[in-house]
């Protein structure tokens, strides 16, 4: 069975294959028709156990531009919240004859309960579980990492020597959590910037560097600043006094943005609170990637869709 459920376990060939495969579907989404025939026939089915727009929307996008079947399962109004467990939602899918199932999940590790059960024979792609990972958002950050760097010359190249500084609530993101495996093994140097409250506690284990103050990694200089979101819904603590107080010493505002190298691309993966960890002029400044990350977005999940489904031997395996 082939899954991509987390990218610290991703090999750096199977990376940059998924990035480069990721450049063809996004060299199809420049022309009149967008719309490929090469999953025709197959069914990909959208499970999400948590609120989602962007990555839902993302990945349908991108199953229906490849001719699959797609299938949207929301939780809410469904049998789960009835109390329908993940085994035998998982068995319903395997019954309709799903051929990839993309999941986004509460729990950290049910997607790989669901790829490793023996429940269902389908592809598994993991869209986010919990605060562990989100691979497909790391990879589409790379690609925009990429393209913005080195243009149409993107194909075959990493991200070797470029510098890649992540700010804000790393504790809970698994955003963050993916991109740093992702980065590092495609060569880049990392460096997290967060209120000690909000770093966790294994990050010595990471292929990154932490510091506590935004302005002095700014100074330092980096390729790109990527701005996490504050993620209020997972929060039951008091980790900073204030969101002005947060605003103040960790967020993106025009001073800070002046400060930034020439060169410097801002990130946010979405949805951004505006004023609180990244500026409106920071947000709709050139600098800005967020709508291009929206974009490559598809064009990524296609790829993967495309190599879970129809582009690999039998002996490959992208996990």
């Amino acid at each position: 069975m082939r899954h991509l459920l987390d990218t610290q376990t991703l090999a750096r060939e199977e990376a940059l294959r998924i990035l480069d495969v990721a450049e063809d579907m996004a060299d199809t989404q420049r022309r009149e028709v967008k719309k490929l025939p090469t999953l025709r026939g197959k069914t990909v089915v959208n499970l999400f156990f948590e609120d989602s727009t962007r990555t839902r929307i993302s990945f349908e996008a991108a199953a229906k531009r490849l001719s699959a079947d797609v299938i949207n399962f929301s939780a809410k109004g469904s049998s789960v919240s009835k109390g329908e467990s993940l085994q035998d939602t998982a068995q319903t899918l395997q019954a309709m004859g799903a051929d990839a199932v993309v999941i986004r999940h509460g729990a950290s590790g049910a997607p790989r309960t669901l790829a490793t059960s023996g429940w269902i024979t389908a592809g598994v792609v993991n869209a986010g579980d919990g605060t562990h990972e989100h691979p497909t958002q790391a990879l589409l950050d790379a690609f925009t990492i990429r393209k913005r760097t080195f243009g149409d010359d993107s194909r075959g190249r990493d991200l070797d020597g470029l510098r890649v500084t992540i700010v804000g609530d790393i504790l809970h993101s698994r955003v963050a959590r993916s991109n740093v495996w992702l980065l590092a093994s495609l060569g880049a140097q990392v460096t997290l910037v967060a209120p000690p409250t909000l770093v966790p506690h294994d990050v010595s284990a990471w292929p990154a560097r932490v510091v506590y103050d935004l302005d002095e990694a700014i100074a330092e200089g980096c390729d790109a600043l990527m701005m996490l979101r504050i993620q209020l819904e997972r929060m039951h603590a008091a980790y900073f006094p204030t969101e002005r107080e947060y605003s103040r010493r960790w967020g993106l505002d025009a001073t800070r943005l002046a400060a930034l190298g020439t060169g410097s691309m801002v990130m946010h993966p979405g949805p951004m609170n505006r004023g609180l960890e990244i500026s409106a002029d920071a947000a709709d400044s050139p600098r800005s990637t967020v709508l291009e990350q929206v974009s490559n977005g598809v064009s990524v999940r296609m790829a993967v869709l495309y190599l879970l489904l129809a582009g690999m031997d039998e002996k490959e395996n992208v996990q």
